[in-house]
């Protein structure tokens, strides 16, 4: 008898013995998240601006940072198969993956553009160069002004 027929699954039905594997074609949610074959994917390491999040642009107008950071990840992702491996489950029951677009690490290539930031903790460590390279060119969300994803979600009560 098969292991997957004695039940292990998780608490939110994930089979814990399916591949940690899987790719498809991406609709893109925000500027972190995505849907791949009916997963609900978050991109593991980063933090972008929420949808209704504004930021300040280099003259001082304010721009909407958060469908700014979307469309990146739609450029990035847009008509390619994405092949993700997970790593886990966050809070909200998506999915925790690192994701390529060919030999492109999604992570890095959003932080790199300046339109994520490294996420807080261990996952974010190995993105912190490319956010201090993003930092220092300016690129993106750096060119201006920006409350950190994290203060304006709680500032938000979200």
């Amino acid at each position: 008898m098969g292991l997957a027929l004695l039940g292990l699954r998780t608490p939110w039905g994930e089979d814990l013995l399916a591949p940690s594997a899987f790719s498809g074609q991406a609709r893109v949610i925000d500027g972190d998240s995505l849907e791949i074959d009916g997963r609900r994917v978050r991109i593991s390491g980063i933090d972008a601006p929420e949808m209704a999040q504004s930021c300040t642009a280099a003259d001082g107008g304010s721009f909407a940072c958060g469908r700014r950071a979307r469309a990146e990840l739609e450029r990035l992702a847009s008509g390619r198969d994405l092949d993700c491996r997970r790593e886990g489950r966050d809070r909200y029951e998506r999915v925790l993956a690192t994701c390529r677009a060919g030999d492109a690490d999604i992570a890095t290539a959003m932080v790199a553009s300046g339109w994520a930031l490294a996420f807080a903790g261990p996952a974010g460590d190995r993105l912190r160069g490319a956010e201090r390279r993003a930092r220092d060119a300016r690129a993106g969300l750096w060119a201006g002004g920006f409350e950190r994803p994290e203060d304006w979600r709680r500032r938000a009560g979200r």
